[in-house]
């Protein structure tokens, strides 16, 4: 299915403002950082004072030029030099790393505590286009926006539908309701009608063009190619990210008494998981958040822990109480069995 997609596709994360290294990671350049910059947190306002301006026009002109000091104290608005003090941070942190998939990773074993989760989704969407580059299949492509963008659930008719949160925000506030599916737009509202398509074998091909409006539903229930996109996203993204080839395969539940080693792709179903593996009670409302499981293999046994070699890795992921479902995709940075390189070396 991968000559489905004429086109290029998530042309808004920017990712042609890159480089790339031989193994078609990405390379920051000036221009991705001031895609950065045009940020509204970070365009001065009218108001702005003189230094500010200053720092911001400097910026746009040489994006990775030091900034002492001085020139944040010099800022008037005490809001303003906070932000900048936040993205210069954030900035160097990056820069220090060849690549932005290796900085993505450095950035999740350090702490991502004190960056704003804007930027950490941008620099997740941009990896994640990198990861699924030269992908056709619509399927995978829309289970690869769960990496980035968050879901709210529906399970309607047989369905298990996605549908992007802010998208069906907006579509609730300018009065954009329709025939498809009961979509929950606010948290203990009744549901709401809010149409948008179900992607599918037949509206596939159009997903290119549409996918910077992220406005189609993905069909995640059993056996739907939704599912099993899902599954082929994540091992796209843990071989481009991670240097590992892996296999995926979606499974309706987990029946081994031998479970060994599981990975939450959320704070829920990492919370269910736990519980689950640690012999407690999980009353049965509770385990119905859980939306898809599967099954993890590495291709190089020899790169896994020891007791972990040749056994299955399940991977869970799971709605909160309010349909919402946010996939971590760096929970994977701490969760995979992985020896270290150096270590495997």
């Amino acid at each position: 299915m991968d000559a489905l997609i004429p086109g290029d596709f998530w042309v808004a994360s920017g990712h042609h403002l890159c480089d790339r290294d031989a193994a078609g990671r990405l390379v920051a350049t000036d221009d991705l950082w001031r895609a950065f910059l045009a940020r509204p947190e970070l365009l001065p306002p009218e108001e702005a004072c003189a230094a500010e301006r200053a720092l911001f026009d400097g910026l746009r002109d040489t994006p990775l030029r030091a900034v002492p000091p001085t020139e944040i104290a010099a800022i008037a608005d005490a809001d303003a030099r906070e932000n900048w003090q936040v993205f210069l941070g954030f900035r160097d942190r990056v820069a220090q790393h060849p690549t932005l998939e290796a900085a993505w990773i450095a950035l999740f074993r350090a702490g991502v505590s004190g960056i704003p989760p804007i930027f950490l989704q941008m620099l997740t969407h941009l990896v994640a286009r990198a990861a699924l580059d030269g992908v056709g299949d619509p399927f995978t492509l829309r289970a690869g926006e769960l990496l980035f963008r968050t879901q709210r659930v529906a399970i309607h008719q047989g369905a298990m539908l996605l549908a992007d949160e802010e998208v069906l925000e907006m579509r609730a506030a300018d009065g954009g309701f329709g025939a498809l599916g009961q979509l929950m737009v606010e948290a203990g509202a009744p549901p709401r009608e809010v149409e948008l398509d179900v992607l599918s074998e037949a509206n596939g091909p159009a997903y290119a063009g549409r996918s910077d409006a992220h406005d189609m539903a993905l069909d995640i229930a059993e056996n739907r190619p939704g599912q099993h996109g899902l599954a082929r996203a994540l091992e796209r993204f843990i071989l481009h990210v991670f240097g590992e080839a892996v296999t995926i395969r979606a499974v309706p539940v987990i029946e081994d008494r031998d479970w060994n080693w599981h990975v939450g792709l959320d704070a829920e179903a990492t919370a269910i998981a736990n519980d689950l593996w640690h012999g407690k009670k999980v009353k049965q409302a509770r385990l119905a958040r859980i939306l898809w499981l599967g099954v993890l293999e590495f291709a190089d046994r020899s790169r896994v822990l020891p007791r972990v070699a040749g056994k299955p890795i399940y991977l869970a992921l799971a709605m909160d109480a309010a349909n919402r479902l946010r996939l971590k995709p760096q929970n994977l940075v701490a969760g995979l069995p992985l020896i270290a390189r150096e270590q495997a070396a």
